[in-house]
């Protein structure tokens, strides 16, 4: 799928330089040596970070399959709610809207985080925040497939880690960073829903349980 994008994407590129070049004069035919640099650097930067986001979504009904064995292996007990092969492809259309959401919530809460970079002042914390933002979409995101097994909701599944933001924010933290990394990003995505589900049985699952006993009992 990205080979096919990046070899349509420089197919128009090259058209938008064609077209460009019948509407310039001729001494300014040496933009095309600015323009390609900072095509091939925009196309670089996309695809780095679109990789974990289209990994994501087509990896989200069998992220919650490895969710479900890691729960297994550190707690010893199958889910109550089921699980397994067969429960993946009942749930797989559900699990892509479900994460079509997730995307769709992350892309509308990244927009003010995104206009502070053209606030002049504020723009200088700007990177900062947009790392603390992409930490907390990651720590959601991972999160969603051990909580998601156990039949919490995405509302449920905030509310649940605004309890412990700080922790949350650290373990999103750390797989921000990852993804940073060429070659080590390949394999992030399997690493953080392990380590989102073993976040889930150590620190979160308690919680999660109170809650929603002292809704009931509200």
């Amino acid at each position: 799928m990205f080979s096919a994008a990046i070899r349509y994407g420089v197919s128009l590129f090259e058209s938008f330089l064609t077209w460009m070049e019948s509407k310039l004069p001729s001494w300014l035919q040496w933009l095309d040596w600015l323009l390609w640099p900072l095509f091939v650097l925009a196309l670089v930067i996309l695809v780095f970070y679109g990789f974990t986001l289209v990994a994501n979504l087509f990896a989200a009904p069998f992220n919650g399959l490895l969710a479900e064995k890691v729960e297994l292996y550190l707690t010893g007990r199958p889910l109550d709610e089921g699980g397994g092969w067969k429960q993946a492809l009942i749930t797989l259309v559900p699990t892509l809207i479900d994460e079509l959401r997730k995307l769709l919530f992350a892309a509308f809460t990244a927009i003010p985080f995104l206009l502070l970079f053209l606030i002049p002042g504020i723009n200088l914390a700007a990177p900062a925040l947009w790392f603390l933002y992409t930490a907390w979409i990651l720590t959601l995101e991972y999160s969603d497939y051990p909580m998601g097994n156990h039949g919490l909701e995405f509302r449920e599944m905030r509310m649940c880690l605004r309890r412990k933001r700080t922790l949350g924010l650290g373990f999103g933290a750390a797989t921000a960073g990852l993804t940073m990394v060429p070659i080590v990003n390949f394999v992030v995505m399997p690493s953080a829903v392990a380590g989102a589900t073993a976040l889930w049985v150590d620190e979160l699952s308690d919680g999660s349980k109170t809650s929603k006993t002292d809704r009931l009992d509200e």
